[in-house]
């Protein structure tokens, strides 16, 4: 039996979501919430899937609650998924993480709050500057490109110690 069948890790399954609109992609400074494990960081948006829920019907969830965004299914693009071992040691848990592409053309200039962080339209080109996870810095050019991929990213003590990432 395996740590995960003996209930010794949890697998955590999750979605990331990068709206663009006009050249921009909607991105989450995490500034708001005290204690968050994303302080200070700048992500995607998205979060954990529900039980009996897709990866698609959880990203649409997701953009919905996080940015007030009601896209259309045809809106989102499956791009990835990263796979990531031991994120939350303390926790026990895994992440495996599917990473979506969705075309936002009338999402309005001023993103709503949100209760996560702060929302921003990031330009395409600023983007990798911003803090981001150091692992995100390697499979988000193939996010910005829209090029599918698999990944997998170790991090030991918030650093990105080993990375694999595959395009498709």
């Amino acid at each position: 039996m395996n740590a995960f069948e003996a209930g010794a890790r949890k697998l955590i399954p999750a979605v990331l979501i990068y709206a663009e609109r006009g050249g921009s992609l909607l991105m989450l400074h995490r500034n708001t919430r005290p204690g968050d494990f994303h302080a200070g960081k700048w992500n995607g948006l998205g979060g954990k899937c529900e039980p009996g829920e897709s990866p698609l019907e959880t990203a649409r969830r997701e953009l919905r609650e996080e940015a007030g965004l009601d896209l259309p299914e045809t809106a989102f693009k499956p791009l990835g998924v990263v796979q990531f071992p031991d994120f939350k040691p303390k926790a026990g848990e895994d992440w495996i993480v599917w990473v979506f592409a969705a075309d936002a053309p009338e999402a309005p200039a001023e993103p709503p709050k949100c209760p996560e962080g702060t929302l921003h339209w990031i330009e395409r080109a600023k983007v990798l500057a911003l803090n981001l996870w150091p692992g995100d810095k390697h499979f988000l050019p193939l996010v910005l490109e829209r090029k599918p991929f698999v990944a997998t990213m170790w991090y030991k003590d918030g650093d990105c110690v080993r990375h694999w990432v595959k395009p498709l």
